[in-house]
């Protein structure tokens, strides 16, 4: 457990940045491309989102460092310790999942944009923005928010690919080692913690849709 708890906390740090700027990248995305339909941004926006969907974690790692660490040499190639050093790792894990909130984001907005209370918002005289962000955004986030429980644990736990990628000292790098050296009580380990926090993650969602939707009532 000793093991766990040193690499669980880098696993963590880059989960949070890669969720973050996943959720940054694709809410924004999908935004513009619901506003937008069936424009050039909305076309552009879909079109980078089925490419980070497209292009797994274990080809977009080594694009990155060839383009942005040996080519432009802006970002370090691999390690860990630094902000420098987070970079990249977290595009690589970020861009995928960002392309997913994207496409889920999109067609929600869609949905909502037609219903009867956005109308009301706009005959209110309510300003576009407010419209959007408050209104029509809040309930747009609740198909979003359901993927954010398995995609946290996921991020969260470690992604052996993009840390054996970037030599980052991670859970997964970790949880690899353990298979390949027959640890058992170390995979076990490993697999009952993504476990609790793929249940934790996913009750903190439920608990989050009374906050994005006030019809729903916990009692």
């Amino acid at each position: 457990m000793t093991s766990l708890a040193d690499h669980l906390p880098v696993s963590a740090q880059l989960g949070l940045v890669a969720l973050l700027l996943a959720l940054c990248i694709g809410v924004s995305l999908g935004i513009v491309s619901a506003l937008k339909q069936n424009t050039i941004w909305d076309y552009m926006a879909m079109g980078l989102a089925i490419f980070g969907i497209s292009v797994p974690s274990i080809v977009l790692g080594p694009l990155l460092i060839l383009v942005f660490a040996i080519a432009l040499k802006w970002l370090p190639v691999a390690g860990w310790g630094t902000p420098a050093q987070m970079v990249l790792p977290a595009l690589a894990l970020g861009l995928n999942q960002s392309a997913v909130i994207a496409r889920l984001t999109r067609a929600s907005m869609l949905q909502v944009v037609r219903e009867d209370y956005i109308r009301t918002a706009r005959a209110k005289g309510l300003i576009e923005r407010t419209v959007m962000v408050r209104h029509a955004l809040k309930n747009a986030f609740i198909p979003v928010a359901t993927i954010l429980g398995p995609m946290f644990a996921f991020l969260v736990t470690g992604t052996f690919i993009v840390e054996q990628i970037f030599a980052i000292p991670g859970m997964g790098r970790y949880f690899v080692t353990s298979i390949t050296n027959r640890d058992y009580p170390v995979v076990m380990g490993t697999i009952l913690l993504y476990a609790m926090i793929l249940v934790l993650a996913n009750l903190a969602v439920d608990i989050s849709y009374a906050f994005l939707d006030p019809r729903i009532r916990y009692s």
